[in-house]
């Protein structure tokens, strides 16, 4: 092992922690008593430690008036280094014994996008929970997957790039696959919507690409009709209002609402069909074959037990299936 003469002297120069850890106590109470009580000592033993402590500094830390005790001009400055260098050793125990301790608890991290977090993660993370109770979950969601803070480092990211970031292991899932979606009871308030021509003059909600990664081809209204023979131009100047929001969250809220139609994802809203709360106005969708979802996870943590339990809950749900390439 190699020497590093600076560093033993400063070791050598430090005051005996135990003598630091009295302190601290006693000036956080004001008191030599309840320094004791809370260390589980004697008055007595607080009072030695502390004098060490001012031997080693060469000054009077405490000015001592009968049973109480109020710090020094240099006992707050050394109280407030040596408190904060107390609660930076709690919190690296803390986390040593979570995560490397006898039994400890794993956490993975995941990155995806709100919207996969609200509409497909939420609904089934009990099952996760409820098989892995020694695992917890660090969700992180963001609209740009290129520009996270800095010292986030997922152990998983869902998005829909193929290369998130080096060193990930990229599993390919699904296609997207794209319909209209409203309520039972705004198809039946709304019968014209069973045709394009009907949907396309009706209250469309649209997912705007402002803020978001631009890293995958959007669709959006204009883009769907397109593809299915329709000019969103040709829609009525004076007919019904076309609403514009990024957040696609609140629009599956706002058609829950009987509010209009949106453009439904299959992974996010089939839930809901299934559940009879969305249905489908009419029966043309539109797949993208060029594009997929995909899986990444840390090269490095690619035998990590909590990591692999993640992945093989997320593979187990019935609309994952892994790609044919």
């Amino acid at each position: 092992m190699n020497q590093h003469p600076s560093t033993d002297q400063t070791l050598l120069k430090m005051p005996s922690l135990r003598a630091v850890r009295s302190f601290v106590a006693a000036a956080r109470y004001e008191s030599f008593t309840r320094a004791a009580d809370t260390l589980c000592v004697t008055q007595a033993a607080i009072s030695r430690q502390i004098r060490e402590l001012e031997e080693h500094l060469g000054t009077i830390l405490f000015e001592r008036a009968g049973r109480s005790v109020k710090l020094t001009p240099a006992g707050s400055i050394f109280f407030e280094a040596a408190q904060l260098s107390f609660l930076n050793i709690a919190q690296a125990a803390t986390r040593i014994r979570k995560d490397y301790g006898t039994h400890a608890r794993r956490t993975v991290v995941v990155c995806c996008s709100p919207a996969f977090s609200a509409l497909w993660m939420a609904h089934r993370l009990p099952s996760f929970f409820t098989a892995n109770p020694d695992i917890d979950l660090d969700l992180v969601t963001t609209q740009n997957f290129l520009a996270l803070e800095p010292g986030i480092h997922p152990d998983v990211f869902i998005t829909k790039m193929a290369h998130v970031r080096d060193n990930y292991v990229s599993v390919p899932l699904f296609h997207d696959r794209i319909y209209p979606v409203c309520t039972p009871a705004y198809l039946a308030g709304h019968p014209e919507i069973r045709s394009l021509e009907g949907l396309r003059d009706g209250v469309l909600l649209n997912l705007s690409p402002y803020g978001r990664s631009q890293v995958a081809e959007h669709v959006d209204w204009s883009v769907w009709l397109a593809i299915h023979h329709m000019d969103i131009e040709d829609r009525l100047l004076h007919g019904a209002h076309y609403f514009n929001a990024n957040d696609y969250i609140l629009l599956i809220q706002m058609v829950l609402g009987n509010q209009g139609v949106a453009l439904g994802f299959d992974h996010l809203v089939l839930p809901y069909i299934e559940r009879g709360l969305l249905v489908k106005p009419v029966e043309q969708e539109l797949v993208l074959e060029e594009t997929r979802h995909y899986f990444a996870y840390r090269e490095d943590k690619a035998n990590d037990n909590a990591l692999n339990r993640f992945r093989s809950w997320f593979f187990d749900q019935g609309d994952v299936t892994l790609a044919t390439l």
